[in-house]
């Protein structure tokens, strides 16, 4: 067998040399043409290095790292087909490459090292030529099963040539791993398979065409490479478990070393076969290794961009249409959990679930609480053992066509369930199916929640503003009341008085007409309009004086010309009466209040002073202004001061105060011309 081992690798030196020689002389030129010449002189002196070994007879291993350069040039040179520029800078530059390249060192690295400190034991070697030998193996399939027809018969040849000294070296090395030694009648053989191979890499570097072959790598490729490589690996170790028993077995070591392989290989076929367990690497892989179904950027902005077109009526519609666009659906509802084991449809498409669903309902909350899982009807009713604990009448659904239901999240809280319906062919929903609408459930769900939350606030609102346009109609008809009280009370001294029947009839007029705006408004449910005109400020104040004057004590004017500016007379008649009133309350009988009226070039500047009781610099700050904060109890609103300040700011005025208690007050009103 000596003399047959040398004729075998000289034979594949000459064959190699050869071939290499008839790549040059083709001048061929192509990428792929320049690696197969480099792997093919790499494997003649793989050769040439296995004939000196016999021939003078220094270590194995050297020809067995001879014999790893060769793995190495032969599987970057499967790696190549996949690279865009096939120069050897962009080979090296290429990630699949390099993490190859990181493997081979560091598996040779350590393989060596260990076996340079066991005293040259050649078990290491073993265990990484079966590693490097079962990669090989891996790549030749991803190139096989991933090539098109053209580049099929291209390939083939190559394929089934490596494919060859692959599988016959990962058995060589495996068997030499199990009993610690390599058979050396297959290593004398193992030239004759080596010169064999080189007519089958002759003929597909003849059909390389332009240097390039593109490979397209499938999932399903990755996944049986995947599941070859699981295999491989689970087997080796198997083999080193049963070298170890037959090690440590003693006579019986290989009757259990046998049995422990054959009970390995049956739960290896077991979990290769289980649905669900090839079901989870698929996932893994194309989760981990592959761009994904949907283009996530698309989807989102098609989201957004629909989501911007829903108005506040038609949130509920535009969510569920959104939904059933996902899945192709043809009917839908939007279900909100109300909490007592009841829901309440939101909007209905095509659709509609009466009583008979509401225990299902329940079910399926309890379970997607628990789970969080989207609920596929078709795939309940075809195995009820997927979705472990939920018991429901999937028939029930399917009747009425519905395929899913989609629960809705809140941040943590559940919300309640898209329910879809799809007259067409229903497929099983895949993990990214599940993950995008997860991810649409849950920005419609926020989007949802967000415009629940402003009816809410609108109803609030418009509470609000009632509540305000009661209290500033309550406040006037205080007013009202406050000047017919005034006539009660100073009738008995003035009724013989032309000039307070005079004040009597004037302030009953004033009286009335500010009641029928009262008792309009009311009937409007809103505050009048303002209607803005150009007036004299002057006048409207000497209205306000000539009421206010009734009372002690009596209030004077410094005028100091016509004062036109726009405004609604009105309310400024409303407000300046209460300012002024409030000064009277302030002040003592003996004391005074007087307002001055200065018109600038821009600004009309009107002061209402007095010397009554004053009012603290916090007083100021933090209740003044404030509504409904009165020092009157129940007498007063506490909304005069505030209503005046609102009404000079809306027409770009300002009210400012300033005051020193026990010494009296300064309202300073300061308005456009």
């Amino acid at each position: 067998m000596y003399t047959v081992g040398v004729w075998g690798y000289s034979f594949a030196s000459i064959a190699y040399i050869i071939f290499s020689l008839l790549i040059v002389a083709a001048h061929n030129q192509s990428s792929i043409a320049k690696w197969v010449l480099f792997s093919a002189l790499m494997a003649g002196i793989a050769n040439i290095i296995a004939v000196s070994q016999m021939t003078i007879g220094f270590s194995l291993q050297w020809a067995m790292l001879a014999d790893a350069v060769k793995i190495a040039a032969f599987s970057i040179l499967l790696l190549s087909f996949n690279v865009e520029k096939g120069t050897a800078l962009a080979v090296f530059k290429n990630k699949a490459v390099r993490k190859y390249l990181l493997f081979w060192f560091g598996s040779s690295i350590v393989c060596w090292g260990a076996s340079y400190a066991l005293n040259f034991s050649f078990e290491y070697l073993f265990l990484l030529f079966v590693l490097l030998n079962l990669t090989s193996l891996v790549l030749l399939e991803q190139l096989y099963r991933g090539a098109n027809v053209e580049a099929k018969r291209s390939t083939t040849p190559l394929v089934i040539a490596l494919g060859s000294m692959a599988v016959f070296d990962f058995v060589l090395y495996a068997q030499a791993t199990m009993v610690g030694g390599i058979e050396f009648d297959f290593w004398y053989s193992r030239g004759y398979l080596s010169a064999l191979a080189v007519p089958l890499l002759l003929i597909s570097i003849r059909r390389f065409k332009e240097g390039t072959v593109r490979i397209f790598v499938s999932r399903n490729v990755v996944f049986y490479s995947s599941m070859l490589m699981i295999a491989g690996l689970y087997l080796l170790l198997m083999a080193v478990a049963g070298y170890l028993i037959n090690y440590f077995g003693g006579e019986w070591g290989q009757l259990v070393s046998f049995g422990f392989f054959i009970l390995g290989s049956i739960v290896l076929m077991v979990l290769l076969i289980t649905e669900s367990v090839r079901r989870q690497v698929k996932v893994f892989i194309s989760k981990h290794f592959f761009a994904n179904k949907y283009e996530y950027r698309e989807e989102w902005l098609e989201l957004i961009g629909k989501i911007e077109t829903a108005s506040a009526e038609n949130y509920y519609q535009m969510s569920l249409q959104i939904m059933m666009s996902k899945v192709d659906a043809t009917g839908g509802v939007i279900l909100k959990a109300n909490g007592n084991n009841r829901f309440t449809v939101k909007h209905n498409d095509s659709i509609t679930l009466d009583d008979s669903f509401d225990k299902d309902l329940v079910l399926l909350e309890h379970f997607t609480k628990n789970q969080g899982w989207i609920i596929d009807i078709n795939e309940y009713d075809e195995d009820p053992l997927s979705y472990p604990g939920l018991f429901i009448q999937s028939k029930t659904w399917q009747t009425l066509g519905v395929n899913m239901l989609v629960p809705i999240f809140i941040g943590k809280a559940f919300y309640g369930f898209f329910v879809l319906a799809n007259t067409e062919e229903h497929n099983k929903l895949n993990w990214e199916d599940r993950d995008l609408l997860f991810a649409v459930a849950k920005q419609l769900g926020n989007f949802i929640s967000l415009n629940e939350a402003n009816d809410k606030l609108a109803e609030s609102k418009q509470f609000d503003a009632f509540n305000r346009m009661s209290a500033f109609l309550v406040h006037d008809l205080k007013n009202v009341q406050a000047q017919l009280a005034l006539i009660t009370s100073n009738a008995t001294k003035h009724r013989d008085n032309p000039e307070f029947v005079d004040d009597v009839f004037e302030t009953v007029e004033s009286a009335t007409e500010r009641l029928a705006k009262v008792l309009a408004q009311l009937r409007n449910k809103q505050v009048a309009q303002s209607t803005s005109k150009r007036t004299d400020l002057g006048d409207i104040i000497e209205r306000v004086i000539a009421q206010r004057n009734v009372m002690l004590p009596q209030v004077t004017m410094n005028n100091q010309g016509e004062s036109l500016a726009t405004i609604d007379d009105e309310r400024f008649f409303s407000v300046m009466n209460h300012l002024i009133q409030n000064a009277q309350e302030a002040t003592q009988d003996d004391g005074w209040v007087k307002i001055s009226l200065v018109k600038s070039r821009e600004r009309i500047n009107i002061v209402v002073s007095d010397n009554g009781s004053g009012m603290s610099e916090n007083f100021i700050k933090t209740r003044l202004f404030k509504p409904f904060d009165t020092t009157k109890g129940n007498a007063g609103m506490g909304i005069g001061v505030f209503e005046a300040k609102q009404f000079f700011e809306s027409v770009a005025g300002s009210l400012t105060v300033e005051s020193t208690e026990q010494q009296g007050t300064k309202m300073i009103i300061c308005l456009p011309v």
